[in-house]
């Protein structure tokens, strides 16, 4: 494909290369394949099932190491908070309260029950006095309006950009929580939480990818609450911001895979989802790192029900790293006997779920070592599955690749080929999901970081039909995060309970338990 002066320049502004959209111009034309489903991973074939004294057993062990560790916890925030309310903006714009059509029959035509329960819960939302002293400024005669239309400016206040503006906000600095007269943010409640099992000699580490534009509210808001929260948690927090880099970015293309160019002639290149964070993860060297999204957090009176689970999978990790490091220590200085190998094989195998070759034990013994190694030195990560109880979200799979070995995957739906009843089947077969609940190992026996973009699938991504300005283009998502990003990691799947997973896709997902008082 040609390109001009202008449109070089720009992709190095980017800091992208020619060979880079050059590779993602072909995955548009080429297509990306479909995952090959193996089956379902399930409780003991796939997914660990501890009991009560196991999980306890490695909860202590975790609790006995992380003073000597290095944690960190990486939150990825970059979310904006419109889609939560989707639902609303579709009923402040498309509802007149002074016209003949009533609420209800709103509701009725449209069947928005979420648009209903959030009407009549409204008053429990964390920010509902906050909505109520805006309007009562803006609107002297509120309260001499019908209910309808009470409703209807509560909701438009909430959003309208003249007014609390809250779709426009990061979802992390979203009210989320009341307490008494105290209302919190997720953001806050991610420190409280990381203080119980994410500190080591009383100082937290956390680590919030965020939108740019939104760096000074989130620097603004530590600075509000840090003296607070640091007094009631008597911990330190070390808080890092970083920024979706552009130069992982994505050029869009016309659906006639041209480069879709915007007004002035130059290129549109788009964010390319969750799965550029693997870069950001890739700067963070710590020992342990806990993975959460922003928006999965609780009240602060069942934080201590979710911590033992947060502990239990670093202590799977750390259990399992400690035996890998020893093995290959063992490997480097070499002089190990038949049944050595075989040990070390069947720990790969059953320990950390890798598909051991039929032919390992035809190998030479070099070519043994050598496979033990690369198969061994790895990064690890351990993640939680929760029962599937029609959650949407991605779910634990053991997945076939090109040579024909299976490996422990988290797959979206996406990347499933509905089409073909096989595989359908394994899909409608799966028992958990995945409630981006992770613990990383991200260092070598040797202490040296691994470069995590040595680990992805490239072959992972999706690619996604959008509009610009009324025109259609094709946009291209890096492989995700825990998907595709982390596709050749050593991986440990365990069952967590569903009270760990908390998230608030929606506005109406703060009236449930795990976000009331």
């Amino acid at each position: 494909m040609n390109f001009s002066e202008q449109d070089l320049k720009q992709i190095d502004n980017k800091g992208l290369t020619l060979k880079k959209i050059d590779r993602q111009i072909s995955q548009f034309k080429n297509g990306i394949p479909f995952v090959k489903l193996a089956s379902a991973a399930v409780v003991n074939h796939g997914i660990l099932q501890l009991t009560d004294e196991d999980r306890k057993s490695y909860a202590k062990l975790y609790d006995s190491k992380r003073n000597d560790l290095d944690v960190v916890k990486f939150v990825p925030a970059s979310g904006a908070a419109t889609r939560m309310f989707k639902t609303l903006f579709n009923y402040v714009s498309n509802h007149n309260p002074d016209s003949d059509e009533s609420l209800n029959s709103y509701i009725n035509k449209h069947k928005d029950l979420d648009l209903s329960l959030f009407l009549v819960g409204m008053d429990k939302l964390p920010f509902y006095d906050l909505v109520m002293e805006e309007i009562h400024k803006s609107y002297p005669d509120y309260n001499e309006y019908d209910g309808d239309k009470q409703k209807w400016l509560f909701v438009k206040t909430m959003l309208d950009e003249k007014h609390l503006d809250y779709g426009s906000y990061p979802k992390g600095l979203l009210p989320f929580h009341k307490y008494n007269e105290r209302i919190t943010t997720a953001f806050e409640e991610h420190l409280f939480e990381s203080a119980l099992y994410a500190s080591t000699n009383k100082t937290a580490n956390l680590h919030f990818t965020i939108s740019e534009a939104h760096n000074h509210k989130f620097d603004a808001e530590f600075t509000r609450i840090e003296e607070l929260v640091e007094a009631a948690t008597k911990t330190a927090f070390n808080i890092s911001f970083s920024y979706q880099k552009q130069s992982t970015d994505t050029i869009a293309l016309t659906p006639e895979y041209e480069p879709f160019r915007e007004d002035d002639g130059s290129l549109l290149f788009r964010p390319s989802g969750h799965g550029a964070l693997i870069e950001n993860l890739n700067d963070i060297h710590a020992d342990v790192i806990f993975i959460q999204n922003i928006d999965n957090v609780v009240v602060s009176g069942l934080k201590t029900s979710i911590v033992e689970y947060k502990k239990m999978l670093a202590g799977v990790l750390l259990e399992r790293q400690e035996l890998a490091f020893k093995y290959l220590t063992a490997l480097e200085e070499g002089d190990l006997s038949e049944n050595e190998l075989i040990e070390i094989a069947e720990f790969l195998h059953r320990k950390l779920n890798v598909d051991i070759s039929e032919e390992f034990e035809k190998y030479s013994l070099k070519y043994q070592i050598e496979y033990l190694q690369e198969k061994l030195n790895r990064p690890i990560r351990v993640c939680g599955m929760v029962k599937n109880e029609g959650e949407p979200g991605g779910g634990p799979f053991w997945v076939l690749n090109h040579k024909g070995n299976e490996s422990l995957q988290i797959v979206e739906s996406a990347q499933i080929d509905k089409a073909n009843k096989a595989q359908k089947d394994i899909l409608n077969n799966a028992t958990h999901f995945n409630p981006v609940d992770l613990v990383c190992g991200t260092k070598n026996y040797k202490g040296e970081a691994f470069d995590l973009l040595e680990y992805v699938d490239p072959n992972t991504g999706f690619i996604t039909q959008k509009t610009k300005a009324g025109k259609e283009l094709l946009a291209l998502e890096l492989p995700g995060l825990w998907n595709g990003s982390m596709a050749n990691w050593n991986t440990v799947f365990v069952e967590v309970p569903l009270k760990t997973f908390n998230p608030v896709k929606t506005v109406t997902d703060l009236l449930k338990p795990a976000h009331q008082i």
